[in-house]
């Protein structure tokens, strides 16, 4: 997981100098200059290529985890492809002999085999950019989830614009999207059309299959033994959730499988005395991982807000609260030498974990609000995983988002997997806590009970409630009433609707300026039409229990 940027010729000549910023800068200086934007991703070693006669720049920043002394790249980019050695023995079988230079270097080979329908033979996180010199076309790719983040922008001359982060684009062009997720583009530029789509019947249909514990607990197991291959030195985040948690534990499992002795590093954040912290130790001393907690005080993450909006390239309330104390910790995980990280992420979009699925109103519903959440990982968790991890150089995996593993999940059927009771019309008969299956599959001597039977809590209110309550009061202070007053007539797309809402998209708005910008980004909201309050936090949902220990 690193950094990618390319810029492609319409017509696959040599591009104007005056396209490119006066003729001060070949195309070269500009893609190194634009890509060093998101040199934080890669600070292992940039890579350039370019083709000037076909108007072609291609740049790879680098974070080193799998392939360390051989996989320096551009040759195609950003992605940990998690079933490259199953890929490479097919390889070898075709040729004869096959050594990969790193996980990514797969993919090369797969397009020379299948061209663009190499998409059905890859599982893992990616988004890469691939340009076909025999015929000027280009393919354009990123996975189910958007685990992986991927811009594409068009210049005033209509060149083709691909970056990591949209922070490399903004300056240049004057349409920028988000590339969707689960999807891959291939043609020449200016023609590119879609040639691969993720489908899976559960998108469209409500399932009706009935979960099974045992095959539930064995995919889990599996997809983090996947995300456990790498070169280097890793980690965990410890946040004292059920998620984080059986992830640490798990993956300590299947460690001491090579090494019994082995013992996983593991992190948590928060405000002294966060109710996520006794968790934490209480997990950490379960599986005798080497524990850390990182304390920070509130002015300390309050600072740094301008720089996660930056980061993040988002003003979505939920996401920026959650991500100031990440930042700080990803902060602290680089400086002790660790490049790739496990975390929870995703395992309450596919269980239906947030406090306000227990106001569902039917199963059907319960289902399609999965769905939507599923498929907008990538505009918030996901997006924040990344992002806040990339920032300071390091590398986050989420098991939970294995395409499998999802794919085994979203199969079971809502009755299974929503918390109730449901209503006075549902068939759920006792009080069933969030995430139920999940817990259930794991109760065998894997965490602590008071761990696995823990209610959720939203990160960004584990840290410590003081935290939300914090920057919500001082992110409102920046905002008068009469600037409140006029926010339809500023933002008339996505109108803040609360002033430390509007405080975030001033800066957003500075840093990345212009609509096509403020289009990439989605609000991550409760269901209004549910009865939940429009805060995020879900302190704010009626069924929260409050930790009275802090």
């Amino acid at each position: 997981m690193c950094g990618i940027f390319a810029i492609f010729s319409r017509d696959g000549e040599p591009i104007p100098a005056q396209i490119l910023h006066g003729s001060k800068h070949s195309l070269r200086e500009l893609a190194y200059r634009q890509s060093g934007k998101q040199r934080h991703r890669g600070p292992d070693s940039t890579g350039v290529y370019v083709i000037p006669s076909e108007g072609v720049a291609m740049v790879h920043e680098r974070l080193r985890i799998v392939g360390v002394e051989m996989g320096d790249q551009p040759f195609v980019s950003e992605d940990e492809i998690y079933n490259y050695l199953e890929l490479s023995a097919e390889i070898a079988k075709k040729r004869g002999s096959y050594n990969p230079k790193s996980d990514c270097h797969v993919i090369l080979e797969l397009y020379q085999d299948y061209g663009k329908d190499l998409l059905q033979y890859i599982t893992g996180m990616f988004a890469f950019a691939l340009y076909d010199r025999t015929t000027k076309e280009v393919l354009l790719a990123r996975d189910p989830f958007g685990i992986i983040p991927m811009y594409v922008g068009e210049d005033a001359s209509g060149n083709l614009w691909v970056a990591s982060e949209m922070k490399c684009l903004v300056d240049t062009c004057s349409k920028v999207e988000t590339f969707t997720p689960g999807e891959a583009r291939f043609g020449k530029v200016g023609d590119l059309k879609t040639c691969w789509q993720f489908q899976e019947s559960w998108i469209k249909e409500v399932p009706t299959q009935t979960c099974d514990l045992s095959l539930l607990r064995a995919n889990l197991e599996s997809a983090v033994r996947s995300h456990l291959q790498c070169d280097v030195h890793l980690g965990a985040l410890l946040s004292g959730g059920v998620d984080s948690s059986l992830i640490a534990s798990i993956a300590t499992k299947i460690m001491r499988e090579r090494d019994p002795n082995f013992r996983l590093k593991t992190f948590s954040v928060g405000l002294k005395d966060a109710p996520d912290f006794q968790a934490a130790r209480s997990v950490a001393k379960y599986i005798d991982s080497d524990h850390k907690e990182i304390i920070f005080e509130i002015e300390e993450a309050l600072d740094g807000i301008r720089d996660i909006v930056y980061h993040l390239e988002t003003y979505d309330v939920t996401t920026v609260r959650c991500s100031l104390p990440m930042l700080l910790l990803a902060r602290y995980i680089k400086s002790t030498g660790i490049k790739m990280i496990l975390s929870g992420e995703g395992a309450d979009e596919i269980f239906g974990g947030y406090l306000y699925f227990h106001k569902a109103p039917s199963y059907d519903d319960f289902h399609e609000e999965l769905v939507k959440r599923v498929r907008q990982l990538h505009l918030s968790d996901c997006l924040r995983a990344n992002k806040v991890a990339m920032a300071k150089g390091v590398e986050l995996r989420v098991p939970f988002l294995d395409t499998g593993f999802v794919n085994h999940v979203m199969q079971i059927r809502p009755e299974d997997k929503i918390p109730g009771p449901l209503n006075k019309f549902g068939e759920v008969q006792q009080k069933r806590l969030e995430k139920y299956v999940l817990r259930a599959a794991f109760a065998d001597n894997y965490l602590p009970d008071e761990v696995l039977w823990r209610q959720k809590e939203q990160f960004s209110d584990g840290v410590g409630y003081d935290w939300i309550d914090s920057i919500r009061r001082v992110a409102t202070s920046h905002v008068s009433d009469e600037e409140f007053s006029a926010a339809a007539l500023r933002f008339p797309f996505n109108t803040p609707t609360t002033k430390e809402a509007f405080y975030y998209r001033c800066i957003f708005a500075e840093q990345f300026p212009g609509e096509s910008a403020a289009r990439t980004v989605v609000r991550w909201v409760p269901r209004l039409d549910w009865g939940c309050p429009e805060d995020p936090s879900g302190r704010a949902q009626a069924v929260h229990q409050v930790n009275k220990d802090c």
